[in-house]
Protein backbone atom coordinates (compact mmCIF):
# COMPACT_ATOMS: atom_id res chain seq x y z
CA UNK A 1 0.00 0.00 0.00
CA UNK A 2 3.11 2.80 0.58
CA UNK A 3 4.79 1.92 -2.43
CA UNK A 4 0.96 1.96 -4.19
CA UNK A 5 1.09 5.81 -2.43
CA UNK A 6 4.55 6.78 -3.33
CA UNK A 7 3.70 5.35 -6.60
CA UNK A 8 0.88 7.45 -6.85
CA UNK A 9 2.57 10.24 -6.11
CA UNK A 10 5.09 10.17 -8.42
CA UNK A 11 2.80 9.73 -11.28
CA UNK A 12 0.72 12.28 -10.67
CA UNK A 13 3.46 14.93 -10.36
CA UNK A 14 4.22 13.74 -14.59
CA UNK A 15 0.58 14.34 -15.05
CA UNK A 16 -0.50 17.48 -16.98
CA UNK A 17 2.02 19.83 -17.74
CA UNK A 18 -0.42 21.99 -20.12
CA UNK A 19 -0.91 25.15 -18.52
CA UNK A 20 -2.71 26.64 -20.89
CA UNK A 21 -5.19 23.18 -21.41
CA UNK A 22 -5.52 23.34 -17.62
CA UNK A 23 -6.51 26.54 -17.26
CA UNK A 24 -8.79 26.64 -20.43
CA UNK A 25 -10.73 23.63 -18.08
CA UNK A 26 -10.79 25.20 -15.03
CA UNK A 27 -12.48 28.00 -16.35
CA UNK A 28 -14.98 25.33 -18.06
CA UNK A 29 -15.63 23.47 -14.93
CA UNK A 30 -16.63 27.33 -12.96
CA UNK A 31 -18.76 27.95 -16.68
CA UNK A 32 -20.71 24.75 -16.05
CA UNK A 33 -21.28 25.13 -12.17
CA UNK A 34 -22.38 29.15 -12.74
CA UNK A 35 -24.56 27.92 -15.45
CA UNK A 36 -26.64 26.22 -13.19
CA UNK A 37 -26.20 27.77 -10.13
CA UNK A 38 -23.89 25.96 -8.23
CA UNK A 39 -20.68 27.72 -7.67
CA UNK A 40 -19.60 27.90 -4.27
CA UNK A 41 -15.85 27.66 -4.28
CA UNK A 42 -15.29 31.31 -3.96
CA UNK A 43 -17.91 31.98 -1.28
CA UNK A 44 -16.32 28.96 1.09
CA UNK A 45 -12.94 29.82 0.00
CA UNK A 46 -13.32 33.66 0.76
CA UNK A 47 -15.07 33.03 4.50
CA UNK A 48 -12.07 30.07 5.15
CA UNK A 49 -9.54 32.51 4.48
CA UNK A 50 -11.32 35.23 6.33
CA UNK A 51 -10.59 33.20 9.68
CA UNK A 52 -7.47 32.01 10.74
CA UNK A 53 -8.60 28.97 13.13
CA UNK A 54 -10.59 27.44 10.40
CA UNK A 55 -8.03 28.40 7.57
CA UNK A 56 -5.30 26.48 10.08
CA UNK A 57 -7.97 23.40 10.68
CA UNK A 58 -8.86 23.02 7.19
CA UNK A 59 -5.24 22.99 5.76
CA UNK A 60 -4.35 20.55 8.89
CA UNK A 61 -7.14 17.98 7.46
CA UNK A 62 -6.37 18.89 3.65
CA UNK A 63 -2.49 17.90 4.82
CA UNK A 64 -2.95 15.14 7.03
CA UNK A 65 -5.78 12.55 6.49
CA UNK A 66 -5.09 11.93 2.67
CA UNK A 67 -2.04 10.03 3.69
CA UNK A 68 -2.56 8.72 6.53
CA UNK A 69 -6.28 7.24 7.12
CA UNK A 70 -6.43 5.50 3.60
CA UNK A 71 -3.70 3.15 4.53
CA UNK A 72 -4.80 2.74 8.03
CA UNK A 73 -8.46 1.94 6.44
CA UNK A 74 -7.10 -0.06 4.67
CA UNK A 75 -5.18 -2.44 7.39
CA UNK A 76 -7.90 -2.64 9.13
CA UNK A 77 -10.03 -4.25 6.27
CA UNK A 78 -6.81 -6.77 5.80
CA UNK A 79 -7.81 -7.40 9.85
CA UNK A 80 -11.15 -7.44 10.40
CA UNK A 81 -12.97 -7.96 6.74
CA UNK A 82 -10.37 -10.91 5.53
CA UNK A 83 -13.51 -11.90 2.99
CA UNK A 84 -13.78 -8.98 1.65
CA UNK A 85 -10.33 -7.03 1.35
CA UNK A 86 -9.28 -8.22 -2.32
CA UNK A 87 -12.44 -6.72 -3.59
CA UNK A 88 -12.19 -3.18 -1.34
CA UNK A 89 -8.43 -3.38 -2.00
CA UNK A 90 -9.43 -3.43 -5.60
CA UNK A 91 -12.15 -1.00 -5.44
CA UNK A 92 -9.06 1.36 -4.38
CA UNK A 93 -6.57 0.79 -6.98
CA UNK A 94 -9.30 0.88 -9.79
CA UNK A 95 -10.30 4.07 -8.32
CA UNK A 96 -6.81 5.65 -8.22
CA UNK A 97 -5.60 4.32 -11.73
CA UNK A 98 -8.68 5.72 -13.66
CA UNK A 99 -7.48 9.30 -11.31
CA UNK A 100 -4.37 9.13 -12.89
CA UNK A 101 -5.86 8.57 -16.12
CA UNK A 102 -7.98 11.49 -15.71
CA UNK A 103 -4.97 13.94 -14.58
CA UNK A 104 -3.10 13.02 -18.04
CA UNK A 105 -5.90 13.66 -20.13
CA UNK A 106 -7.47 16.49 -18.92
CA UNK A 107 -5.11 18.67 -16.77
CA UNK A 108 -7.24 21.31 -14.27
CA UNK A 109 -6.29 23.99 -12.51
CA UNK A 110 -7.38 24.48 -8.74
CA UNK A 111 -9.45 27.66 -8.05
CA UNK A 112 -6.36 29.05 -5.74
CA UNK A 113 -4.46 29.34 -8.99
CA UNK A 114 -7.33 31.72 -10.58
CA UNK A 115 -7.80 35.58 -9.97
CA UNK A 116 -10.19 36.28 -6.75
CA UNK A 117 -9.33 33.01 -4.70
CA UNK A 118 -7.08 32.26 -1.70
CA UNK A 119 -4.40 29.48 -1.51
CA UNK A 120 -5.65 29.06 1.74
CA UNK A 121 -3.33 25.84 2.44
CA UNK A 122 -0.15 27.50 1.38
CA UNK A 123 -0.90 30.86 3.43
CA UNK A 124 -0.97 28.56 6.55
CA UNK A 125 2.19 26.70 6.04
CA UNK A 126 3.93 29.02 8.41
CA UNK A 127 1.87 27.86 11.13
CA UNK A 128 1.94 24.11 10.13
CA UNK A 129 4.09 21.44 8.80
CA UNK A 130 3.06 21.65 5.58
CA UNK A 131 5.24 23.53 3.08
CA UNK A 132 2.99 26.39 0.71
CA UNK A 133 2.73 25.51 -3.21
CA UNK A 134 5.36 25.97 -4.96
CA UNK A 135 5.31 28.34 -8.50
CA UNK A 136 3.49 26.44 -11.21
CA UNK A 137 5.90 24.49 -13.91
CA UNK A 138 8.33 24.03 -10.96
CA UNK A 139 10.28 20.19 -11.25
CA UNK A 140 8.38 17.41 -10.31
CA UNK A 141 5.58 18.98 -9.01
CA UNK A 142 1.90 18.88 -10.69
CA UNK A 143 -0.19 21.18 -9.74
CA UNK A 144 -2.69 20.87 -12.34
CA UNK A 145 -4.33 17.52 -11.19
CA UNK A 146 -7.83 18.95 -9.72
CA UNK A 147 -9.84 16.80 -11.79
CA UNK A 148 -11.12 14.52 -10.49
CA UNK A 149 -10.47 14.69 -6.27
CA UNK A 150 -8.91 11.48 -4.73
CA UNK A 151 -9.29 13.86 -1.74
CA UNK A 152 -12.86 12.88 -2.00
CA UNK A 153 -12.36 9.93 -3.72
CA UNK A 154 -9.92 8.53 -0.60
CA UNK A 155 -11.88 9.71 1.76
CA UNK A 156 -15.77 8.24 0.61
CA UNK A 157 -13.96 4.51 0.14
CA UNK A 158 -12.38 5.07 3.51
CA UNK A 159 -15.97 5.44 4.65
CA UNK A 160 -17.50 2.48 2.81
CA UNK A 161 -14.91 0.22 4.27
CA UNK A 162 -15.40 1.41 7.58
CA UNK A 163 -19.03 1.04 7.03
CA UNK A 164 -18.67 -2.53 6.53
CA UNK A 165 -16.72 -2.87 10.08
CA UNK A 166 -19.30 -1.34 12.00
CA UNK A 167 -22.27 -2.23 10.19
CA UNK A 168 -24.27 -3.52 13.20
CA UNK A 169 -24.06 0.53 14.57
CA UNK A 170 -26.36 2.45 12.28
CA UNK A 171 -24.94 5.72 14.14
CA UNK A 172 -21.29 4.63 13.75
CA UNK A 173 -22.06 4.02 10.01
CA UNK A 174 -23.57 7.65 9.42
CA UNK A 175 -20.79 9.18 11.83
CA UNK A 176 -17.82 7.48 9.75
CA UNK A 177 -19.87 8.76 6.24
CA UNK A 178 -19.48 12.30 7.54
CA UNK A 179 -15.76 12.34 6.92
CA UNK A 180 -15.79 12.31 3.00
CA UNK A 181 -18.67 15.09 3.52
CA UNK A 182 -16.43 17.15 5.72
CA UNK A 183 -13.57 16.47 3.48
CA UNK A 184 -15.65 17.44 0.01
CA UNK A 185 -16.16 20.95 2.31
CA UNK A 186 -12.56 21.03 2.93
CA UNK A 187 -10.91 20.70 -0.23
CA UNK A 188 -13.03 23.25 -2.02
CA UNK A 189 -13.36 25.91 1.23
CA UNK A 190 -9.23 25.97 0.78
CA UNK A 191 -9.41 26.26 -2.77
CA UNK A 192 -7.94 23.35 -4.13
CA UNK A 193 -10.87 21.55 -5.76
CA UNK A 194 -13.96 22.83 -7.95
CA UNK A 195 -17.48 21.23 -6.94
CA UNK A 196 -17.42 19.09 -10.32
CA UNK A 197 -13.96 17.46 -9.51
CA UNK A 198 -15.71 16.53 -6.14
CA UNK A 199 -18.60 14.80 -8.01
CA UNK A 200 -15.94 13.61 -10.28
CA UNK A 201 -13.69 11.73 -7.36
CA UNK A 202 -16.85 10.56 -5.41
CA UNK A 203 -18.35 8.98 -8.34
CA UNK A 204 -15.37 7.26 -9.65
CA UNK A 205 -14.93 5.72 -6.16
CA UNK A 206 -19.08 4.75 -5.95
CA UNK A 207 -18.76 3.07 -9.48
CA UNK A 208 -15.53 1.25 -8.45
CA UNK A 209 -16.99 -0.03 -5.31
CA UNK A 210 -20.53 -0.99 -6.65
CA UNK A 211 -18.51 -3.20 -9.65
CA UNK A 212 -15.64 -4.87 -7.20
CA UNK A 213 -17.29 -4.96 -3.70
CA UNK A 214 -21.52 -4.62 -3.90
CA UNK A 215 -21.07 -7.06 -6.98
CA UNK A 216 -18.93 -9.53 -4.56
CA UNK A 217 -19.94 -13.20 -4.59
CA UNK A 218 -22.04 -14.27 -1.43
CA UNK A 219 -20.42 -16.55 -0.51
CA UNK A 220 -16.98 -14.67 -0.32
CA UNK A 221 -19.31 -11.88 1.56
CA UNK A 222 -21.05 -14.07 4.14
CA UNK A 223 -17.96 -14.38 6.49
CA UNK A 224 -17.54 -10.39 7.21
CA UNK A 225 -20.94 -10.00 8.85
CA UNK A 226 -19.14 -12.29 11.84
CA UNK A 227 -16.17 -9.89 11.99
CA UNK A 228 -17.42 -6.43 12.76
CA UNK A 229 -15.37 -4.54 15.22
CA UNK A 230 -18.33 -3.10 16.93
CA UNK A 231 -21.06 -6.15 17.46
CA UNK A 232 -24.52 -5.68 19.13
CA UNK A 233 -24.32 -6.30 22.73
CA UNK A 234 -24.76 -10.00 23.10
Amino acid sequence: MVAFLLAYESVQRLAGDDVAAAFSHARTLLGLEQAVGLAPEQALDTATAASPLLSLLSSAWYSALHYTVTPVVLGLAYWRLPERYRAVRNAFFATTAAALLGYFLLPTAPPRLLPGYADVVSETAGSGWWSAAPPIGTSGVDQLAAMPSMHVGWALWSALVLSLVVRRRRWLRCAVLLYPVVTAVVVVATGNHWLLDVVAGAGLTALAWAALVVRQPAREAAGADRRDLVSEPG
